[in-house]
């Protein structure tokens, strides 16, 4: 996980701590009260529920984090949980160290396979002494926080491919396609579909002569045009005209560009060069996948910015 995703799950935990925080404490005020006596501490489980709405399960663990309770969820009891030893549980493991409530990181249920979290609050009594554990389990998709949509950081990545394809790079050679026969024509068609028919997303495969596009009228579908779809000019009457939107990261003026530096990549060597090429005009993205596998994602600007000296390791970055 890159440090800016990070960073997000990290806010969204502080806010959930503050949610579930105060509620855990009080609820675990009442179940000291009652302890450690079975009967009574569901009900106190029971009732407590509707003061964390969101919440799957309660249960109650000793100090040794034996469960002392069923699980209980809205419809009640859930038999077969008493007696469950959670101590080498992960999430237990800040409060058995003493914490007074933790909140664990995500992680997948045994029985459900959802994506889960649990919340510990320390019970003790009066005199401030140890009793045991409230544990309260919830499902990420019930929490009632307002989840801005993850923004992609525009910055340079690069990822390594398969180390067998890696190893094996210069028993290899590029070996001439249908699309690089006539890489201009498709260049010329794809730069009109963009301009004017709504393209926003699209890939080249050059090695394979197809691409994949996606369409700002029809987004959650992708289309997969063959070379001969991708050099003939009457494909443009099957797609409705739509102009350029102007929220577009990437003027109009500099995809031309983009796509000679995709050329200049496919045939700077016949041993390391462009297997497939990608760009995204909202985000101005530029992906890169090589003949050894490995990727590239980065700005439009910044792949201008390289000469092939620079991606055949002759020269500075």
């Amino acid at each position: 996980m890159g440090q800016v995703l990070k960073d997000t799950v990290a806010r969204q935990r502080i806010l959930l701590r503050g949610l579930l925080s105060s509620p855990m404490e009080r609820l675990a005020y009442q179940c000291r009260d009652v302890w450690p006596n079975r009967v009574e501490l569901e009900q106190q489980l029971i009732e407590g529920l509707h003061t964390l709405p969101t919440c799957k399960f309660l249960f109650v663990l000793d100090g040794k984090a034996q469960q002392i309770t069923d699980n209980i969820c809205l419809t009640g009891p859930v038999p077969d949980y008493f007696g469950r030893d959670r101590s080498g549980r992960p999430y237990l493991r800040e409060s058995l160290a003493g914490e007074t409530f933790a909140l664990s990181d995500a992680y997948l249920s045994r029985n459900t396979r959802r994506p889960t979290l649990t919340a510990i609050q320390q019970i003790t009594n009066e005199h401030g002494n140890q009793l045991g554990f409230l544990g309260a389990d919830f499902d990420l998709r019930e929490l009632p926080l307002t989840r801005e949509v993850y923004k992609q950081p525009d910055q340079w990545m690069q990822m390594k491919g398969d180390p067998a394809i890696r190893g094996g790079l210069f028993n290899q050679q590029r070996v001439e396609s249908p699309m690089d026969k006539r890489i201009d024509e498709v260049f010329d068609l794809l730069l009109n579909l963009i301009d004017e028919h709504g393209v926003f997303h699209g890939k080249l495969h050059f090695s394979s002569s197809r691409a994949t596009l996606w369409f700002i009228d029809d987004p959650l579908r992708y289309r997969i045009l063959d070379i001969e779809d991708l050099t003939d000019p009457g494909i443009v009457l099957t797609y409705p005209n739509h102009a350029y939107p102007e929220d577009a990261e990437i003027p109009l003026n500099e995809i031309k560009a983009v796509f000679q530096t995709f050329r200049n990549l496919r045939f700077m060597d016949e041993t390391i060069y462009l297997r497939a090429g990608s760009l995204n005009i909202y985000n101005g993205m530029v992906g890169l996948n090589f003949s050894c596998d490995g990727s590239h994602y980065m700005p439009w600007g910044q792949l201008l910015d390289k000469n092939l000296d620079f991606w055949l390791g002759t020269g500075n970055l």
